[in-house]
């Protein structure tokens, strides 16, 4: 399981270029957070967005808010990617 871990995380840093420090910092950051507050999940979307150095479109930025807010994300990481990636 470890490994798993590690290989994620390395990924994660390779395609984003956030840390996994940092990742543990935005997941203990919003652990108590409301995701049904738009808000606060449009907050958390920008800091990924910054931390990761990668621009967001309002329009993607409204999805990834909708689907979050509405408890409609996708269960499966081919569905996510195909969200973030539109």
């Amino acid at each position: 399981m470890s490994n798993f871990k590690d290989n994620l995380f390395n990924n994660i840093q390779k395609k984003s270029n956030i840390k996994q420090e940092d990742i543990y910092k935005v997941a203990d950051s919003v652990k108590h957070a409301n995701f049904s507050d738009e808000k606060t999940v449009r907050n958390l979307i920008r800091q990924l967005a910054r931390m990761a150095n990668k621009p967001i479109s309002k329009e993607k930025e409204d999805k990834i808010v909708q689907s979050i807010t509405k408890n409609n994300m996708p269960v499966d990481m081919q569905s996510l990617n195909k969200l973030f990636k539109k």
